[in-house]
């Protein structure tokens, strides 16, 4: 999904002496950022997936109070959304003020129309936040409030929804004047944001964290959205993350990237890869830390740790609300000649609609697994792979398959552990030192019954 550094995000799972907890309030929680979410009936109320949630929020603003450092990872789709060209240029300087979202339409496929739009959603997201500065000097000429005034080029954007549907933008243009009055720093808020950008998700996916940085305590908040069409590189998905750490751009960037390694660029739902992927990260600095650069390792990782859980919470959020999926699977694939083809022989396994409709069904049919092990571009042997399965997160795993033969541990054990809601898969290669986790989901007949649509019936259409 988005351009990844699997190598060099290893080294950064390491234990905090200062550990940090989790606290409420997701991107609110660090100080200085507000936000808000508004109906604007983006999507056609009774058309398409999504549309049984009836007058849900499809459009959300988020702010910084100061110009804050920016980072951006985005789809490897070839056919990237208007949305994602635009923010992912911009995501390339060093600062930015705000994100502009909506849900209900992907702007993907729209040509020249679709880039004006996403152009036009900055310029109405800055000029509607900026009449708040205007508005409130009015207001008390003695205290002009300068925070708001926002250039457009410092605004992001990002869509999700059906492709190829020319943007509403009346309704949007609507949407985000109702919406920037509304911004404000509270944990209700941004649970509105994160139902906002909702589509075929069931449920609100968010977690913040606080921790110390030196004598600072510093948060770190995130929500994210994404049920269907997920296969890093990314898919439908979009995830948000603000932090009042002070942090050098560059960091902040090299800091996303390992984060988005561990996490967004290793889970899979339907091995489908979407058009507007998109994970963004704004640090404003109003923690006050000594700032953080790459060259300070020790700081450097103690943040690094922190948006690695943050980020990996999200993605598993994402997995476990797959679309029709009934299991969670924690592929371990261990022993590959290099990490590389650890990612490939791991992917092979956890997008094979056989492999996958097995876990669907209970049935720790290993055989699906050497399979799609052997068809996988990663060096395989036969004669000395394992395949096991654990409790998840367990030390004692019982395999089925060691040393390239079928052990004697009865299908009814293994079946016990394959038919709970999370499992782990255990693969042993022994090529090598390579290695790669990925989370996947089961293949089901809901999933199908749940995408295949009818033309006859518009709210069954999707993305």
């Amino acid at each position: 999904m988005y351009e990844s550094d699997a190598r060099s995000s290893r080294d950064c799972w390491i234990d905090l002496k200062n550990p940090f907890r989790q606290i409420p309030g997701s991107i609110c929680a660090p100080r200085g950022f507000k936000c808000a979410a508004v109906f604007c009936d983006i999507k056609k109320l009774g058309t398409g997936k999504g549309s049984e949630k009836g007058q849900k929020r499809d459009l959300a603003l988020i702010v910084s109070d100061v110009p804050a450092a920016v980072a951006g990872m985005f789809t490897a789709n070839q056919f990237c959304a208007a949305p994602v060209k635009i923010s992912r240029q911009r995501s390339a300087k060093k600062f930015a003020r705000a994100i502009v979202v909506n849900s209900g339409n992907a702007n993907a496929c729209t040509g020249a129309q679709g880039l004006r739009d996403a152009k036009v959603m900055t310029r109405m997201a800055a000029a509607s936040v900026a009449a708040l500065s205007e508005r409130r000097s009015q207001e008390n000429p003695a205290v002009g409030d300068r925070r708001y005034k926002i250039n457009e080029n410092d605004v992001l954007v990002c869509s999700t929804g059906r492709i190829g549907v020319v943007m509403p933008m009346k309704n949007v243009e609507r949407g985000i004047r109702a919406c920037a009055p509304r911004i404000a720093r509270s944990t209700s808020n941004a649970r509105q944001v994160a139902e906002a950008v909702m589509t075929t998700d069931t449920r609100r996916k968010e977690i913040a964290v606080e921790f110390k940085i030196g004598r600072s305590t510093v948060r770190i908040g995130g929500i994210c959205k994404g049920a269907g069409m997920i296969q890093p590189g990314m898919a439908t998905m979009l995830a948000f993350v603000t932090t009042d750490t002070a942090i050098e751009p560059a960091a902040l960037k090299r800091a996303l990237k390992i984060a988005v390694g561990q996490s967004f660029n290793r889970i899979t739902v339907d091995g489908d890869m979407s058009t507007n992927d998109s994970v963004i990260a704004l640090a404003n600095g109003l923690a006050q830390n000594p700032k953080l650069e790459s060259r300070n390792p020790k700081q450097f990782r103690i943040f690094q740790t922190a948006l690695n859980h943050v980020c990996v919470n999200l993605a598993k959020m994402i997995v476990r609300d797959g679309e029709g999926t009934s299991r969670f699977v924690a592929v371990h694939l261990r022993g590959a000649r290099n990490d590389r083809d650890a990612e490939l022989a791991a992917r092979a396994i956890a997008n094979s609609s056989l492999v996958r409709t097995s876990w669907c069904g209970g049935d720790p049919n290993w055989g699906r697994i050497l399979c799609a092990l052997g068809y996988s571009k990663a060096d395989v042997d036969e004669a000395i792979v394992d395949v096991g399965y654990a409790q998840p997160g367990g030390r004692k795993i019982l395999f089925a398959f060691r040393r390239g033969h079928p052990t004697n541990v009865a299908l009814k054990t293994l079946a016990k552990i394959i038919s709970a809601r999370e499992f782990d898969l255990h693969v042993g290669l022994h090529r090598g030192r390579g290695e790669f986790v990925l989370y996947a989901a089961d293949l089901t007949e809901n999933y199908v019954a749940f995408n295949k649509g009818d033309v006859t019936d518009p709210t069954t259409l999707g993305g």
